[in-house]
């Protein structure tokens, strides 16, 4: 069964009194249950606009968007986060800089739930968020009490991911989320992806520019192209792509 579905979904905006720019161009995308799929492509090849369309942050101009079969198109931002949950590539976004690290899990937690006046119960879940931290390996469960915003970049993304990935989304959004980070902390962050994804059978679509990581992660790839799909490869023809291959994809796009 689908869990994402796009029917010639397209994107177009003004760019100019007289001049209409196409960011997505009938994009048709099927996402089954368990998939991890790369996502890569150039600039301005429509990867954020993907995503932007997916998530509700930006409405369609025409096509559908379908999840679990049932059609989200019109869905606010808002209506669509009670089932995808997203991790940007800036490590300030995503998280309440102010609110400690623990405050941040509660809050994440409750995702999707009503809220009202009630205990926040901060002190019985801190023993939870101590064992989801310590989980990371970069130090995080010895900050639960320090703020957000006084983290270092790779523990903020780190924190990010345990805040989206707390509660299953049925698809899980991750733009460019290792970007911003240096080399060593970007490895030991994909790391920690890849574990969270297979131990929650996570649903998930990764824009990524670091050809290693599209190569070594996830079970399809896709690569976009003037706001088309040019490219969308299996899990054995994926495994079958060499780092040549990679590049050879983008040198046919210039």
């Amino acid at each position: 069964m689908a869990i994402l579905e796009m029917k010639q979904a397209t994107k177009v905006i003004s760019n100019g009194p007289s001049e209409k720019k196409i960011l997505l161009n009938g994009i048709n995308l099927s996402i089954e249950q368990g998939e991890f799929v790369t996502v890569l492509g150039g600039n301005g090849a429509g990867k954020s606009t993907l995503f932007n369309t997916i998530s509700g942050t930006m409405p369609l101009t025409s096509g559908k968007i379908f999840i679990h079969d049932k059609e989200v198109t019109n869905y606010s931002e808002e209506k669509r986060a009670q089932d995808i949950s997203r991790v940007f590539q800036d490590p300030k976004m995503g998280t309440a800089p102010r609110m400690t690290v623990a405050e941040n899990l509660l809050l994440a937690q409750g995702r999707g739930q009503k809220r009202g006046f009630k205990l926040r119960k901060l002190q019985q879940n801190r023993e939870l968020f101590y064992q989801l931290c310590a989980e990371v390996g970069n130090g995080l469960e010895n900050h639960l009490d320090t703020p957000a915003g006084d983290l270092s970049g790779g523990q903020r993304q780190a924190l990010s991911l345990l805040m989206a990935t707390i509660q299953t989304p049925e698809l899980l959004l991750l733009d460019e989320h290792t970007a911003a980070l240096d080399p060593k902390t970007s490895k030991q962050l994909m790391e920690i992806t890849a574990s969270r994804v297979a131990e929650k059978n996570l649903t998930c679509l990764m824009i990524t520019h670091r050809m290693e990581d599209a190569l070594n992660y996830g079970n399809r790839m896709i690569v976009l192209q003037k706001g088309q799909i040019v490219q969308d490869l299996n899990a054995k023809e994926k495994a079958q792509l060499t780092m040549p291959d990679l590049l050879q994809f983008f040198e046919e796009m210039i």
